[in-house]
């Protein structure tokens, strides 16, 4: 049940990740560039957001809970929108490819066409995680509300691994719909205990139970074998 969600949540998270890791890569070379006088604002927050997304996946590893993904895909979200509103307005739309001047740096210069394109895809990548953290937020909310739809009443704070992809169940593959533990009474009555119903199968007879309506008491229908 849980399979395809934990393979879309690897899969998104590891890409997040590596663009993540690129984006701090060209934000320290930025820092080596620049800083401490030159563009310092600007290269200075640039660290923030990719330092931030590494640091929430590694808190993700320890508390993978609905609720404090959400939490967290919402404020690196907002620091991914910041960063490429940011860069977008440092470089603009200036085209990179006819540049032939010096970026003055703090200990000498770079050419402005590889500035130039260091920021282009700076600004690219920022939009991009954006949009995935957005996407994240939103499949997560989903897939989580409908848990608690499906009668997963803690699901926002149970592990995260038992949530269903779209099309499936919540819970674990081999975790039982219906619990087996039989009861003593009547042939083919539903007996509540603890939360859960118990139905006690006519002999040569095959069990179908259907869930109530609203919540209600599930169905029960013996077939002959």
């Amino acid at each position: 049940m849980t399979v395809m969600f934990v393979t879309m949540r690897r899969i998104g998270y590891i890409t997040a990740f590596l663009l993540s890791a690129a984006v701090l890569g060209l934000s320290a070379n930025f820092a080596r560039l620049f800083l401490p006088h030159i563009n310092r604002d600007f290269v200075i927050f640039a660290l923030i957001p990719p330092s931030a997304t590494i640091f929430a996946f590694l808190w993700i590893i320890q508390f993978s809970q609905p609720i404090v993904e959400v939490t967290l895909h919402f404020i690196v979200g907002v620091l991914w929108l910041a960063l490429g509103a940011w860069s977008a307005d440092v470089i603009g739309y200036q085209q990179c490819y006819p540049l032939q001047t010096q970026q003055p740096t703090a200990k000498g210069s770079i050419s402005s066409r590889s500035y130039c394109y260091q920021m282009k895809v700076t600004e690219a990548l920022s939009w991009t995680l954006f949009v995935l953290f957005v996407f994240f937020f939103i499949i997560l909310v989903t897939l989580t509300s409908r848990a608690v739809i499906c009668g997963r009443y803690y699901a926002w704070r149970e592990h995260i691994s038992q949530l269903g992809w779209f099309g499936e169940f919540p819970g674990y593959p081999t975790e039982a719909i219906y619990p087996r533990t039989p009861m003593y009474g009547g042939y083919g009555q539903p007996y509540p205990m603890m939360g859960a119903y118990h139905v006690q199968q006519m002999p040569g007879h095959s069990v179908v139970v259907q869930p109530g309506v609203n919540g209600g008491q599930p169905m029960v229908t013996h077939m002959p074998a």
